[in-house]
């Protein structure tokens, strides 16, 4: 029974992740932030949809960081860092088909207080 309910929430975030990438577009100037997070750590990317292009990347797990609000404040910082340095402050938000509170949400706070606009 286990199995069934971790495939049917499974199958319900993925359709959720199809109906927002139907909107959600990024190109060189405003790339589009993808967040995964696992059990354990927080992973975002900025990405290119026009040429298919990672053009920054953050790894909690690399960084030590867990999958909890406080985790996710500490990788928005450094996200943040890291998409400055590379001169972009204007991205598309992509929530990857996870509801919008607690982690998710910490981590769009973070990046909107350290000068990212979403």
């Amino acid at each position: 029974m286990r199995a069934n309910i971790l495939k049917r929430k499974l199958s319900l975030r993925v359709k959720r992740k199809k109906r927002i990438r139907a909107d959600i577009f990024g190109t060189t100037e405003r790339p589009r932030i993808s967040v995964f997070k696992s059990n354990r750590y927080l992973y975002v990317q900025a990405i290119d949809d026009v040429s298919s292009v990672t053009l920054a990347s953050a790894d909690g797990s690399k960084l030590g960081l867990k999958s909890n609000k406080e985790g996710a404040v500490e990788l928005g910082k450094a996200f943040a860092a890291t998409l400055k340095e590379k001169n972009l402050t204007t991205v598309v938000f992509d929530r990857n088909g996870y509801l919008y509170h607690g982690v998710v949400a910490a981590f769009a706070d973070a990046l909107r207080e350290n000068g990212i606009q979403l």
